[in-house]
This record gives C-alpha cells, sequence and structure tokens, in this order.
C-alpha cells in the first residue's frame, strides 16, 4: 500500500480511547498520537512507500492477529470442471479416498495386494506413492537454528541438497542437507543490505544465489564459496528515493533475473552481458511478486498492491510499449506472493485480503472484473503492515463480479509482511496442496481440491514469513520473526497424542468462532 493510499484512509481517535480484539478482550491503550504522527510526516517527506520497513518500525502498534475460520463451504464448481482436477485424479482414479477428499490407504492392505501380485508389476506405482505420501503430512516440529534477528527467507535448492535462511543480521547462512544431514557450510555476509534482505533465490543448477534489499543493486554470490563471487548487479532505476526489489527469481537456463520493485516496474538482467535489458512500467503500484510460468522462461506472472496479477509474453515485452497478454482478478486488496505450478497453466496468489487464489492463466479477467478489483483495493482503509484484519474483511467470503479464479483458499493470516505460499512439491504428493505461512506463527496446509485445512502447524511464536517443502523428502521448513527456523516431519502420534491433537484442535476452532463474531 502507498503512502499515498495511507494518508486518505488514516483515521485518528481520541489518544487516550483503548482497542478491543475481535472477541472482544480489552487491549492495552492505543500508540502514542505525537510518535506515530511524527512518524507519518517524516515518511511524507521522504516520500517512501517501504512495505517492510514501515512494518518494523511500527511493530510495536500490531496486537496479536486473529486467525480466520477454515471455510468449510468453498465454492468448488470452477475446480469440479477444470482439467487440473481430472489430471490430479486420474493418477490416483482406482484408489480410494476418504471423506477429506485424500487417499487413506492402509499400508498393511497395500502390502497385502503387493504380495498377491494385485499391484502392478509387483511394485508401487509412482501415483500410489505418491497418494500414500499425502496421508502423512509432517506435523512435529524440530528447531534447528536460533538466531538474534528476525528470518526473512529460508529455501531449498531445486535438488533439496543445499539450504538457505535470510535474516535482519545481514547474514545468509548455507546448510547442507544431503543425506538427511543439516550441517552450515557456509555464511555471506550481504552488502548494502537497506534494514533487511527481502528475498532470496538459488539458480536452477544450486551454484549461485541471488538476493535483494533496499538497494539499487541485486547481488549474485557463488554458493559453495570456491571462487568468491559477490557480485552487484545494477538495475540503474529511474526514481532518485529508496529502491527496492521485492522478489527475484532465475530464468531457468540461469541467463536472466526478473524483478519486481517498489517503483511498479518490472526488471529483467542479462548475466551473460551483466546488463539491464528491460525496465517496463507493470503495475499501479509496488510489484511484490513475480515468477517464470515454466522452464521456457518465456511467460512471466507478476502480482502488485493494485491487486491485480498480470501475465506478460517475455519475446514480445517492450520497454517503449509495455503490453501484458493477460490479466487475472478477483483478489479484493494487494497480492503478496505468487507461486507457478511449473507447467505453464496454474499458479496461484496470496492476499492481504487474506486469501490464496488458484488460477488458470488460460481463463483471463474481463476488463469489469479488473475495475472492480481496482475498486475493491482503492476502498480498502486499514494497513496490514500494523492493524488488526478487520472483522468485515474476514467475514466478506464473495467474489467480485468476474473473478476468473478456479478456487479461493481461506483460513490463515496475512499481516505485516509478504507471506509466502507455495504449491507442494511434485515428486512426494503430486502437487496436491497448497500450503503457507501465517502471521499466527503456524504453517497452513490447504488441500488444493476441496479447500479445506489439511494440516495447521503450530509451533513459532511469531510470523511464518517464508516455508520450503523439501522436493524429494516429505519434511518442510519454516523460517519465522521468532528468531528461528524449524524443520516438520511426519511423527505417528499415539492414542494420547491423538486425544490432545483433537482437544487443541477442538478448542482452536472454537477460539476462531469467537473471533469472527
Amino acid at each position: 500500500m502507498g503512502l499515498g493510499r495511507w494518508n486518505r484512509t488514516l483515521r485518528i481517535e481520541s489518544a487516550d480511547r483503548t482497542m478491543e480484539s475481535n472477541s472482544g478482550r480489552r487491549l492495552s491503550p492505543a500508540p502514542d498520537l505525537a510518535r506515530l504522527l511524527t512518524y507519518l510526516i517524516r515518511r511524507s517527506n521522504e516520500d517512501d512507500d517501504s512495505e517492510e520497513e514501515y512494518s518494523q518500525n511500527l511493530e510495536y502498534f500490531v496486537p496479536p492477529p486473529s486467525v480466520p475460520a477454515d471455510d468449510v463451504n468453498n465454492d468448488t464448481s470452477h475446480l469440479d470442471t477444470s482439467e487440473l482436477k481430472q489430471e490430479m485424479l486420474s493418477d490416483a482414479c482406482a484408489l480410494k479416498f476418504g471423506r477429506s477428499g485424500i487417499w487413506e490407504p492402509s499400508l498393511h492392505q497395500l502390502l497385502l495386494q503387493r504380495e498377491r501380485g494385485v499391484v502392478d508389476r509387483g511394485d508401487f506405482r509412482r501415483a500410489i506413492c505418491r497418494s500414500t505420501s499425502c496421508c502423512y503430512v509432517p506435523n512435529k516440529m524440530d528447531v534447528k537454528e536460533r538466531y538474534c534477528n528476525k528470518v526473512f527467507c529460508g529455501t531449498y535448492s531445486q535438488s533439496g541438497d543445499i539450504f538457505l535462511s535470510a535474516c535482519q543480521d545481514r547474514q545468509i547462512r548455507i546448510y547442507d542437507t544431503s543425506k538427511g544431514k543439516f550441517k552450515k557450510f557456509n555464511t555471506i555476509h550481504a552488502l548494502d543490505v537497506g534494514w533487511s534482505i527481502l528475498d532470496t533465490c538459488f539458480s536452477p543448477d544450486s551454484r549461485y544465489l541471488v538476493y535483494s534489499s533496499w538497494s539499487d543493486y541485486l547481488h549474485l554470490c557463488d554458493v559453495h564459496g570456491e571462487h568468491h563471487v559477490h557480485q552487484t548487479l545494477p538495475l540503474t532505476p529511474e526514481s532518485p528515493h529508496g529502491f527496492c526489489i521485492f522478489s527475484v527469481v532465475f530464468s531457468q537456463d540461469n541467463k536472466e533475473l526478473l524483478g519486481g520493485a517498489n517503483d511498479r516496474r518490472l526488471y529483467v538482467y542479462d548475466l551473460e552481458r551483466e546488463v539491464r535489458t528491460l525496465c517496463v512500467e507493470a503495475h499501479e503500484d509496488d510489484v511484490n511478486a513475480v515468477s517464470f510460468a515454466d522452464e521456457g522462461s518465456q511467460i512471466l506472472f507478476s502480482g502488485s498492491d493494485d491487486g491485480l496479477c498480470k501475465i506478460w509474453d517475455r519475446r514480445t515485452l517492450r520497454e517503449s510499449d509495455p503490453r501484458h497478454v493477460g490479466i487475472l482478478a478477483g483478489h479484493l486488496d494487494g497480492i503478496t506472493f505468487i507461486d507457478s505450478r511449473g507447467d505453464g497453466r496454474y499458479l496461484l496468489s496470496n492476499s492481504k485480503d487474506q486469501s490464496i487464489k488458484l488460477w488458470d492463466m488460460r481463463h483471463l479477467s474481463s476488463k469489469k472484473a479488473q475495475d472492480e478489483t481496482r475498486q475493491c483495493v482503492s476502498r480498502q482503509n486499514w494497513d496490514y503492515r500494523w492493524q488488526q484484519v478487520p472483522r468485515k474483511v474476514f467475514r466478506n467470503r464473495k467474489k467480485i463480479p468476474g473473478d476468473s479464479s478456479l478456487m479461493t483458499y481461506r483460513g490463515h493470516t496475512v499481516l505485516s509482511t509478504l507471506i509466502r505460499a507455495r504449491f507442494s512439491p511434485e515428486f512426494t504428493t503430486g502437487q496436491r496442496f497448497i500450503y503457507t505461512g501465517c502471521a499466527t506463527g503456524a504453517i497452513v496446509v490447504y488441500d488444493i481440491l476441496t479447500g479445506h485445512i489439511v494440516k495447521k502447524l503450530s509451533g513459532h511464536k511469531a510470523c511464518v514469513r517464508d516455508i520450503s517443502w523439501h522436493p524429494y523428502n516429505n519434511s518442510i521448513m519454516s523460517s519465522s520473526w521468532d528468531c528461528t527456523i524449524a524443520q516438520w516431519s511426519y511423527l505417528e502420534m499415539d492414542g494420547d497424542d491423538v486425544k490432545m491433537a483433537a482437544r487443541k484442535s477442538k478448542k482452536s476452532k472454537n477460539h476462531d468462532s469467537k473471533d469472527q463474531t
């Protein structure tokens, strides 16, 4: 959200009033008005629209986030008739599914069928392995590292043999995660960091990584430190004020970097020629998220605080005439993250309207839907960086006219920062799930076909900003503002554990329902 919109929507009430949470509990007095006004005046003079820096400076204004209730009446009508559902079910069409829509196998029965020769070629098909793995979503937390600062980024490489974490102490720590290990082997001291490292990305060959911050440069480093590469990549933005790349990704051929910035533009940097080759004005507000559609690296996605997701064709994109090839509209507020399924068709977007949407890029939105999205975004009168989510946002489950998304997922909270959401890996789950971080400190796992919450993993004490599911093993890494990174794996619970988990789940649901009233 830009400062201009914030100034238009700011509502200041009496300094001695008290705030009341959604559950009706009395909270501490409202923030000191003099301090808040001084900050706003200073930021206005600097003309700085910092999403991330603002949430840090006003961190003490943030009340405990509410937890939205699971949307049990999901509208699956568009998804039910989609090719995606047919594709996902055809791979396991002979398998038995439970009430949740997820296959509920008996390992004893599977082994017995294999002994009898019922299973093809006496072995399990990949589909059976994936469907079985889906029944064992990670549920046990193991804290791997404790830092002295908030963790902003944490991702596996494409092979899963390397993991990196980045936090506010300007250190990028790299770990060997091959063969079940978790051992740090390199630490990169980030350069030219404004407040924090905000995004990182491994190259497809896992030899290099790139990071971004409040800086006119991207920074390229070699992962293993063999060649001591720490190269600055100038983007030469046009804005004379603070500049930041909020999201950066490698092309699959290792030749280009794609970035989205706070000046509403997309940037493309050619690594072979060592020059910025493209800078186009893409949106009406900050570009918070970018992604390539598939390995071909020709179709680009971008998501912005204007609430729109745009599709671009790299082959026809020109600075003199930056035309998108399509727009996906349906969110009611800004987009914080985009993840492509990697098939050149489907993508997801996480949003400040407290929802994730699943899209088919072939089903574009009408101009009416685009205008409706712009109007809804302009009417938002709260700031996710330091305010509690308004009740009306949680309660609003209606689609805007012309919403072209296949499915909407609700049950997590997006506050304070650009929280990530991703598809689960193909190898172990068949991309059956969507999983996301949450401002409450949880990881929320959704069934992509039903929209129901399959698992809500609680354990962190502050916002989980980034999450990364191992591409080949059944484990999830979470990076949190409680200054820890944790690994989640599956642990079979005994009878007492099951009863305790059921009681916690029931208590959580009762609390969630109270927060919505």
